[in-house]
């Protein structure tokens, strides 16, 4: 189902986009070309396909690197804070900017 000016009009809207005539016309164009590929797309088969992890699982083998599930990061929160100007209970105090 194509979008018509009123969608595009909606959209702009909801983006807070203010398109003149001409940018409305192109931007009518280039969504429902965009909307013809998704479904040009969603026409093909893909059932018993498997997803792929990496786009070069499709033409070689790619093995996946795991890591383990450890901590490797320390509590530096003095060090972090060190160059604060201002602290007060361990954390950042800052100017009040709102009145």
């Amino acid at each position: 189902m194509p979008l018509t000016q009123k969608d595009v009009s909606r959209i702009a809207n909801l983006a807070r986009l203010e398109l003149s005539t001409n940018e409305a016309d192109a931007m009518l164009g280039q969504l429902n070309g965009f909307f013809r590929i998704v479904e040009q797309m969603s026409a093909v088969d893909t059932a018993g396909v498997e997803p792929l992890y990496t786009p070069l699982s499709a033409v070689q083998a790619v093995e996946l690197r795991m890591r383990d599930d450890r901590v490797t990061e320390a509590n530096d929160r003095e060090a972090n804070q060190a160059s604060a100007p201002a602290l007060e209970n361990g954390l950042f105090l800052v100017p009040k900017v709102i009145e």
